[in-house]
Order: C-alpha cells, then structure tokens, then sequence
C-alpha cells in the first residue's frame, strides 16, 4: 500500500488525482500506525519548512516516518517533502529536518526573482530511474523559494540563476523539488517510475 503522508497542508489531491490517473493504490494517512502498514511512502509539502516539521511532530510521525526510511521503505519527498530530507532549512533555522542527509536548504540570493515558479528543465546527471522512459532533458514545473544544493545524491539539476538540486536519488529514497503531480505527462511518467520502483 502506497501511503500519502497527510499533515494537514499539501498539495494531496492533485497527488492522488496522478496516482488515480495511473492505477495504483493508496491510502492517506496520519499517525505512525498507517506508515507502519505502507509499503511505499509519498511526502508532498507545500508551504513553510518549521510549520511542517512542527505538524509532523504534533502528529508524533517523525521518528516513524525516518525510521521507516532508513529501514528501506520506499519514499518520495515532493517539494518541501524533499527539503524535510535535510537536517535544516534557513527559512526556520531552529528546527530540526529528518537528518537523513547532512545539509542545510538555502534561500535563493538576494536578486533573485522569488518564488522560481514555473516550467524548467532537467539536467540530469546520468540515468536517474524516475525519469526512465522520459526524454533526456525533461520540463517540468516549479514553485519555490528555497533549494537544495548539489549534494552526492543529486540525480538531477536545475538551472535558476544558480544550479541545484532537482532531484535527488539515493538507494529507496527519492526527493524531487519540482511537482511531477503539476508536470503534465512528463510528471506522471515520474509518479509511474516512483510507483513501479522494488
């Protein structure tokens, strides 16, 4: 079972609406008893990085969630699901991440047009297995104030003033910091790649 981690923000119903469009399964879910039951994990985040991590505590998920990931669920972080990867973020500089990677999500630079919203391309950077079957540099759309920089587990970059992290790809963990459930069918072959992943 495919679960949709719901913390009360989030973009869940165009999620589910590419997951319907493709036949697979799910269930949203909200404690640590419906992850424990999930065979695969999706966090999507939109908005703010503290009031999802906050939510996430107050739903008492976080340590479930982490520990279900290290222990090889299958998990794709969605925007800010992929940024709550990170052990912070500058836009709540006192609160924690998940700490599964070490590493600080920034805010674009002083200049810089903000939110990057919109269609962008990919740069991959060899075979990512989420843009399997897509054509080479995929556009897909954004909407963010804060990125990720280029870590070792970057799969894909994208090009907004300065080169980030786009996707991330590490074993069973996927993060992607575009949204695939707003990308047209390129997103939705991205969904199916995530979905058919074992």
């Amino acid at each position: 079972m495919i679960a949709i981690l719901d913390y009360g923000a989030g973009n869940l119903r165009s999620v589910q609406n590419t997951l319907e469009e493709i036949g697979a399964s799910y269930k949203l879910v909200k404690d640590a008893s419906g992850l424990q039951r999930a065979s695969k994990i999706i966090l999507p985040g939109v908005g703010h990085f503290g009031q999802m991590m906050r939510a996430l505590d107050g739903l008492k998920v976080r340590e479930e969630l982490a520990g279900r990931i290290r222990a090889g669920v299958p998990f794709l972080g969605i925007c800010l699901g992929l940024q709550a990867l990170f052990s912070s973020s500058e836009e709540a500089p006192d609160v924690n991440g998940l700490s599964l990677f070490e590493g600080t999500v920034c805010r674009f630079p002083a200049g810089v047009r903000i939110p990057h919203m919109g269609w962008n391309r990919l740069e991959p950077r060899g075979q990512p297995r989420l843009l399997r079957n897509l054509r080479a540099a995929p556009y897909v759309y954004f909407a963010h104030s804060y990125y990720v920089p280029e870590v070792d587990v970057t799969a894909a970059t994208c090009t907004y003033k300065m080169c980030y992290t786009a996707l991330l790809e590490a074993g069973h963990i996927f993060g992607v910091q575009f949204h695939p459930e707003k990308s047209g069918p390129a997103g939705i072959e991205i969904v199916q790649n995530f979905v058919e992943f074992e």
